[in-house]
């Protein structure tokens, strides 16, 4: 990786920072606190957030009717999600050990907390429990494939890839032969030494699938 590529990283990572911070002063304004991990509001806020509360019944009669024909179609997508979530969550219980990477926290990605808004009706509050377990589930999914893909294979694309997890810059570029036989060991350890993990000892990835 290049000087330029190298300081185009650090930027990245600058302006994360700065849109935290930005986020934390906006939830100061918004008067949104927690308390043991809890989403709490001032008196007042949630008065004003019940005020603002569609009926349940008033919502449901709004729907219009192709909303209501695809929610079959919606809600289905929850089988193939449990089961990707239950086969993603054992791969990592078996095989991260094995390679010595540290496993992905699911509890990171996947979070229920807008459950707390005094705003949302009951079945508000239900699509949006699932609409966090379904993006909350793919952000989780990715970082598990991530690791592993550092670990395995950590080579960029020839063309341009759209959405690439973070990992990717950090890549040797396609075709730079040299620099993959010099760099897969190193970020492989990478990859091990994440979240300070105390598993197995490094892996050598000679000759091992990619």
């Amino acid at each position: 990786m290049n000087d330029h590529v190298g300081d185009l990283i650090k930027k990245i990572s600058a302006l994360e920072n700065e849109l935290d911070a930005e986020l934390a002063r906006r939830y100061a304004e918004l008067k949104v606190g927690f308390e043991k991990g809890r989403v709490v509001f001032e008196q007042e806020v949630l008065r004003r957030h019940r005020e603002l509360r569609t009926g349940l019944w008033r919502y449901i009669r709004k729907a219009r009717p192709l909303i209501v024909l695809t929610a079959p179609f919606i809600y289905g997508v929850i089988i193939p999600l449990v089961l990707l979530d239950l086969f993603v969550t054992v791969f990592q219980a078996l095989c991260f050990p094995a390679y010595g990477i540290p496993k992905v926290k699911r509890s990171d990605y996947i979070v229920f907390d807008r459950g707390h808004l005094a705003y949302l009706n009951a079945l508000e509050k239900l699509n949006c429990a699932y609409c966090s377990y379904a993006n909350g589930l793919i952000a989780y999914v990715r970082e598990i494939a991530s690791r592993t893909e550092q670990y395995w294979c950590p080579i960029k694309h020839a063309k341009r890839v759209s959405g690439m997890h973070p990992r990717y810059l950090h890549f040797v570029e396609f075709g730079d032969a040299e620099a993959f036989a010099a760099k897969r060991e190193q970020l492989a350890l990478d990859v091990q030494s994440e979240a300070g993990a105390g598993v197995a000892a490094p892996v050598k990835t000679a000759g091992s699938p990619s």
